[in-house]
Formats: structure tokens, sequence, C-alpha cells
């Protein structure tokens, strides 16, 4: 799978790019968000310009993975530009903070995205990222989320989404 990522941090940012390659994975890793819209923008061009009529695929990345607080652009920034572009792009937010993470995706994206809690093993990561079933399941659990009148979730209905959440992830990253 290609595979784009975003962490500012050097060290996790190496481990992910390393453990994935070992996986058969083609990762590509960027150290904030700003880059890792400019790799995601160029790699788009690219992909839509050859892709002629191929339509098995919605992006150049098969996933996105983007840490949640960084600097320059964060990742939820950096996320409304990649689904400006890709619509279905898969994206995983990594964050201490899975409860407020949900909250704003529902919030500023309109959708919920699938996290993953900080800190998290590496074999997590790629069992995330291998079940593409996760994405199917929660393209379900967004259609309920384009029902809600207005996009400010109370306490309880995010609650009830994080749970969602854990069962469609199988419980593997919070």
């Amino acid at each position: 799978m290609k595979i784009l990522i975003a962490e500012d941090e050097d060290d996790l940012r190496t481990q992910y790019k390393d453990f994935l390659e070992q996986k058969n994975h083609q990762p590509i890793t960027t150290k904030d968000g700003q880059e890792c819209v400019s790799v995601f923008s160029e790699e788009y061009q690219k992909w839509s310009a050859s892709k002629a009529e191929d339509t098995s695929t919605v992006s150049p990345f098969d996933v996105v993975i983007l840490d949640y607080q960084m600097p320059n652009k964060n990742g939820l920034e950096a996320a409304q530009e990649i689904l400006a572009l890709a619509p279905k792009q898969r994206i995983i937010f990594a964050s201490a903070y899975v409860e407020n993470t949900l909250k704003d995706s529902i919030h500023i994206l309109k959708q919920i995205v699938e996290l993953m809690q900080k800190p998290f093993g590496l074999q997590a990561l790629v069992d995330t990222i291998e079940d593409k079933g996760i994405y199917e399941e929660l393209e379900k659990l967004n259609v309920d989320i384009k029902n809600l009148k207005d996009l400010e979730p109370t306490h309880v209905q995010v609650r009830d989404y994080l749970d969602a959440l854990k069962k469609i992830q199988k419980g593997r990253t919070f």
C-alpha cells in the first residue's frame, strides 16, 4: 500500500517508515501538515493526469496518516485540504486526545475519520492500515453524521461515536 505520513517527531517518523517498509508498504513521510499537503497535491496531480478511466482508486495514496498537532499546519487543516481534492481519501489521525479529535473532525470535516491514540504500537499501525473494512464501516457511520442538524455533537453523541469507532477498529488503537 502507498501511505503518506505527516509526523513532526523525527524518531516516530523514522520508526513508522522503517516498520512499514519491512511490511512491504510504500511510505512517504513528511515533517508537518504543510509539507504533507504539498506532497499530496503533487502526487494527486500526477495521478489524476494518468488515471484515464481507472475508477478503482480514489487517490494516489491508500491512506494518509496525520499527526493531529504539528507546526506550520496541523492535521485537521491538512485533512481539510486533502479532502477538498479527494473527498473519499482514507485518513487516520494520530492523536493523544481522541475525543477532542473526533469532535473536531465532525464539526470541521463533517465526517468521522479513523483515530489512533498516541502512543500506539507499530503493529497496531500496520493492522489498522491493512484493515480496509474499517473505512467501509466508517462510511456507514458517516451517513449518521450527515443527518445531524448542527455539527456540534453533544458529549454523549461524541462518546457514542467514539465507542462505534473503537468497535469498527476492533479496539486496536484506543
